[in-house]
């Protein structure tokens, strides 16, 4: 059990912060309890008539309550003022350009996609102000699919907070360090990490360092969890005690605030008196985390062939078809190559999974040219075709074929089984690299029917 020193209600924001000690616990999915103020959590019940400390006692269920023992996702939460207390009379707000599927805004031709980095805005823009939303799959009403956003941040949020009903959001940091004070605790993360805050859970997003940018997954379907490893066995790519998941923390705090609430795609708006981030202690597993994906720890071949991509999976959402991930977080990260006689970079393909991806820092090995940096954006749809570049086809067709690190880089994708549909927004940026489409016209005819 982890204690946090209390926070009185005399304490500044900055003493707020400082008062936070840094912690976490180890481990994916985990049944985890932690108090910050010793005794708040009840012992062998979860609603006692009366909680300690005149604290109140609130489930938050993040999936059915008769789903069996391993999906089965609550937790309990031992606050100040329970969830109801903080419900003002909500009113739409401007959601910007957040978009969430369905959204069928514009029709683009069927080619593969892609942007140059979105520029940081000079005006100031908060978390909610600086979403972009780049590509809508499936529908959220139905709780299947995802959004792919890319967040610009130039402002913390300041007594605002918000939560999202629509789906769980895993923050891909780029740019610049966030720090989520969430109901559970405190996530600081940084490029090279991610953060997912499972949905219904509120948070404030505070800059730590200047500006951040980065990436922004909203999967409206299944919660995400770790890939079945099949053969590879027990270890390897990412390990459950490398996922970290906050202490508790709490904000004793009356001032005046704003509640942002995202539900069915709307942005809804209440004025408050008080932090919602008032949880003294809680226990379960449904909890917000964040894992370093410099610790995965990737597989391959070590003879000859290209593996599938599959085996780069971090986290997957499962569907109702086996094998068919609503989505799945796929990293490209440092690795050997060693596979005699192969071409070693991706090979071209077509398939029934939608890919978007992007590049947190370093070079990808099947776009080394120059026109896909970090902050940027492909986007590869159902059934359309893809591969390497003509300079990564060229060199990789004939390099002498010794044992080669590929250091200093993280690509990553977010793929789906839907189709991506693009906002008018990303169709319509000048950041859209218009002649991408066709960089496969630059490869050139070898085929010769008297030479092997």
């Amino acid at each position: 059990m982890n204690v946090h020193e209390p926070v009185s209600p005399t304490q500044t924001k900055t003493d707020i912060v400082s008062a936070i000690q840094a912690g976490y616990m180890s481990g994916f999915g985990n049944g985890f309890e932690t108090e910050a103020l010793p005794g708040a959590l009840p012992l062998g019940r979860n609603s006692p008539q009366r909680c300690a400390y005149g604290l109140y006692a609130e489930q938050l269920s993040g999936s059915p309550f008769t789903a069996p023992r391993t999906t089965n996702e609550r937790s309990w939460l031992y606050r100040i003022r329970p969830t109801v207390t903080h419900w003002g009379q909500f009113k739409k707000a401007d959601i910007g350009l957040w978009r969430t599927a369905p959204a069928p805004e514009v029709e683009v031709p069927i080619a593969p996609m892609r942007w140059d980095p979105i520029p940081l805005p000079n005006e100031s823009v908060s978390f909610l102000e600086g979403i972009r939303t780049i590509t809508t799959a499936g529908d959220a009403g139905t709780q299947a699919g995802m959004g792919s956003h890319v967040y610009l941040v130039t402002r913390s949020m300041e007594d605002e907070y918000f939560y999202n009903a629509d789906g769980e959001l895993l923050f891909v940091p780029q740019q610049g360090d966030l720090r989520l004070s969430t109901e559970f605790g405190v996530i600081d993360v940084e490029p090279g990490e991610i953060a997912v805050i499972p949905r219904g859970v509120k948070i404030r997003v505070e800059l730590r360092n200047g500006p951040a940018r980065g990436y922004l997954c909203e999967n409206y379907g299944g919660a995400f969890t770790l890939p079945e490893r099949g053969p590879i066995g027990a270890n390897c790519l990412a390990n459950p005690r490398d996922f970290l998941t906050p202490v508790a923390a709490y904000e004793d705090k009356d001032a005046s605030s704003k509640m942002y609430v995202k539900w069915c795609g709307t942005l809804w708006v209440a004025d408050m008196d008080h932090s919602p981030l008032d949880v003294v202690a809680w226990h379960g597993n449904y909890a917000p985390y964040k894992y370093d994906l410099r610790r995965y720890s990737p597989v391959g071949p070590i003879l000859y062939d290209h593996a599938d991509p599959s085996i780069f999976t971090v986290l997957t959402s499962p569907s109702e078809t086996p094998g068919t991930a609503n989505i799945d977080f796929v990293i490209f990260p440092d690795r050997w190559m060693v596979a005699e006689n192969t071409f070693r970079p991706p090979w071209y393909h077509m398939n029934v999974m939608s890919e978007f991806m992007g590049l947190i820092y370093g070079v990808y090995d099947a776009k080394p040219g120059g026109g896909f940096v970090p902050g940027g954006i492909s986007l590869h749809n159902t059934m359309l075709p893809h591969g390497p570049d003509v300079e990564a086809f060229e060199k990789a067709s004939s390099v002498e074929l010794k044992p080669h690190k590929l250091e200093g880089t993280m690509a990553f994708m977010f793929e789906t089984r839907f189709p991506q549909r693009v906002t008018a927004f990303a169709a319509g940026t000048e950041v859209l690299q218009k002649d991408y489409g066709a960089y496969g016209h630059k490869l050139q005819k070898h085929f010769n029917p008297n030479k092997r």
